[in-house]
């Protein structure tokens, strides 16, 4: 573990094509070359008081966060929903690439783009800041505990997968994903709102709505179809963004949202500001008092555990 979180570029060379930078580096770029970094600086501000509160206080490193920001694949699309990007928990780093076309190493849209960057940012502090711990299987490194969620070392978990199509999810890694999404979204939200950005036409509505949380069930509906898809992006990877992100907002976090109104119950603030806390612990103590005020004694198993994981290993 300690050499893969000492090398910089592992994570990198799984996209050869794209040329990737510190974000430190790539926010110091933008302000020399007068582009518009401030929704991100602005985001950085909001976060560390408001995760400091959820028990979170020390944002993963901007040096810890590769950004693409140049591509040599033809129409290529970066932003949050770019393929194979994300958190790394065994590296301790994020892969993240600048929204928008790809081709010149500048953004398009450096404001949208400093907004897509705080989104992915956020998320990943999140992921970042969870609990997590390992065991040694052999020459194998298993993560027994993330967050709030279980695994053994023959790989069964403490939550079963949703089934495929279901409209809500009981899974645990689902739902700590939603979390993370939510949380990062609503801090997007707030600072496009604070500093009255809006974007209503074409690719970089979808993309705008997407980061603020605000895709409706109109968009929805228009994403899913192919053609569509086509019509609103500049290239073909553009269109698959769009295929992704309609999947990302179906499978997390519209099932998120059903979640905290099936189990929250009028109060979904109060559920997931409980998850977040947990996760950030990795004690299940505050959620399940939490929990059981609300659905009764043993509620966590209730919801969440898998009947073919021991119940032993029960936290």
């Amino acid at each position: 573990m300690a050499e893969l979180r000492c090398d910089p570029d592992g994570l990198a060379r799984r996209h050869p094509q794209v040329t990737f930078r510190p974000l430190s580096r790539v926010l110091t770029d933008w302000s020399e070359a007068g582009l518009d970094a401030r929704p991100f600086r602005a985001g950085l501000a909001l976060l560390r008081p408001r995760y400091a509160g959820l028990g979170l206080r020390r944002l993963l490193p901007l040096d810890r966060v590769m950004a693409g920001v140049r591509s040599e694949r033809e129409g290529a699309y970066g932003g949050f929903h770019h393929p194979d990007q994300g958190y790394r928990h065994l590296h301790m780093r994020a892969l993240i690439t600048v929204s928008g076309p790809l081709a010149s190493g500048t953004p398009e849209d450096p404001e949208l783009a400093a907004l897509d960057l705080l989104r992915a940012y956020a998320h990943d502090c999140l992921h970042y800041g969870s609990f997590r711990s390992y065991r040694l299987r052999g020459d194998e490194i298993v993560r027994t505990q993330y967050g709030v969620n279980f695994r053994r070392h023959d790989g069964r978990t403490y939550s079963a997968p949703d089934l495929a199509g279901s409209p809500n999810t009981r899974n645990l890694g689902v739902i700590m994903e939603g979390a993370c999404d939510r949380e990062a979204r609503a801090v997007t939200r707030r600072i496009a709102r604070r500093l009255a950005i809006v974007r209503a036409e074409g690719m970089s509505a979808y993309v705008f709505r997407d980061m603020t949380g605000t895709l409706t069930t109109a968009d929805m509906a228009a994403l899913a179809r192919p053609a569509y898809r086509a019509a609103h992006a500049p290239a073909e990877p553009a269109a698959i963004f769009l295929e992704s992100m309609k999947a990302y907002q179906e499978s997390v976090n519209a099932r998120y949202v059903r979640f905290l109104a099936d189990v929250g119950r009028g109060e979904a603030a109060g559920l997931h500001a409980a998850l977040l806390r947990a996760m950030l612990s990795g004690s299940l103590a505050g959620l399940s008092a939490w929990l059981d005020r609300r659905h009764g004694p043993r509620s966590f198993a209730a919801l969440f555990l898998n009947p073919g994981y021991p119940a032993r290993s029960r936290r």
